[in-house]
């Protein structure tokens, strides 16, 4: 399930997801919050919040290839907050194939994952 975070700073729209996703979960939650985003002509700044992952149905893969894809230049950065290991070794893998800048945070950082997110284009940390 994914439920969209509120009270966060402009510009950036966060999401919690936790236990299987499904193709509903991105077309109901996630994919209208990013569209409506690149309507009004923003950069994704985009916090993900997960405690707990069981995994993708195959839809849902379907739908986060295709949501990554159709808005290529709109990405800009991405953080994942998790405590979950393997998914932060993944990231560190494979992250390169997102588009933007992505970064892992551990939940207890999450305050400092929301401050990444809305600083400046040129801050590093």
């Amino acid at each position: 399930m994914i439920t969209k975070i509120d009270d966060l700073p402009d510009g950036v729209i966060g999401f919690e997801a936790t236990g299987k996703l499904h193709a509903e979960d991105y077309r109901d939650v996630l994919t209208p919050a990013i569209e409506a985003a690149v309507a009004d002509g923003a950069k994704l700044r985009v916090l993900l919040v997960m405690a707990e992952f069981d995994g993708l149905s195959g839809g849902a893969l379907w739908q986060d290839m295709k949501m990554g894809v159709s808005h290529l230049r709109a990405w800009d950065r991405l953080a994942l907050v998790t405590d979950v290991e393997w998914m932060v070794h993944a990231v560190h893998l494979f992250g390169w194939l997102t588009p933007g800048e992505f970064k892992t945070y551990p939940s207890a950082e999450r305050a400092a994952a929301v401050t990444w997110l809305a600083g400046p284009a040129d801050a590093d940390d």
